[in-house]
């Protein structure tokens, strides 16, 4: 039986995955249809991110339509995964949470549709895994900067690896 466990942001939850070990290493099964229908969501799109180096920071990205859900998953190695509250009528508006992702605790995070989200490796060749509920659109691919003084996110870094896309993201109160 998987346990829900909702963050102080009550519409971001997170769960472990069950995994039953033996002597020839662990078996685990990483989604059904229960998880799918606690969420009220059906998921479209499975995304892998390799990420060979330390301290990659990947976001903060949204669509600004055709939003998604995410079910985000660490396959190997740690990140420390960030979502931050997007919808305007929302009282948890501009607030976000985080959570360690990891290989070792096995926790999953849920991010409903309406939040930026992005994340942090932690440790070296991460592989992270994640659901959408909707498919990529490059048309409504938004996003902003990582180090946003608004949002105010605590990275466990002031000198991230990031891309030349996320580099350029606008400020949060730039955001249209």
């Amino acid at each position: 039986m998987i346990s829900f466990n909702k963050t102080e942001i009550p519409d971001v939850v997170t769960f472990k995955s069950e995994n039953h070990l033996d002597n020839r290493g662990f078996f685990m099964e990483i989604f059904n249809k229960d998880i799918s229908d606690y969420f009220k969501c059906d998921f479209v799109q499975d995304n892998f991110v390799k990420t060979t180096k330390k301290h990659v920071i990947r976001g903060m990205h949204f669509q600004k339509k055709e939003a998604q859900a995410k079910l985000i998953k660490v396959f190997k190695g740690k990140i420390l995964d960030v979502a931050v509250d997007l919808r305007k009528k929302s009282p948890t508006y501009k607030k976000w949470v985080s959570r360690i992702l990891s290989d070792e605790n096995m926790l999953n995070i849920f991010i409903p549709a309406g939040f930026a989200h992005g994340y942090c490796t932690l440790s070296e060749n991460t592989e992270v895994y994640y659901k959408c509920s909707s498919y990529y659109n490059q048309k409504f691919d938004a996003g902003f900067l990582w180090s946003d003084s608004d949002i105010n996110i605590k990275w466990p870094t002031s000198n991230p690896i990031l891309s030349s896309k996320d580099q350029s993201l606008p400020n949060f109160r730039e955001l249209k």
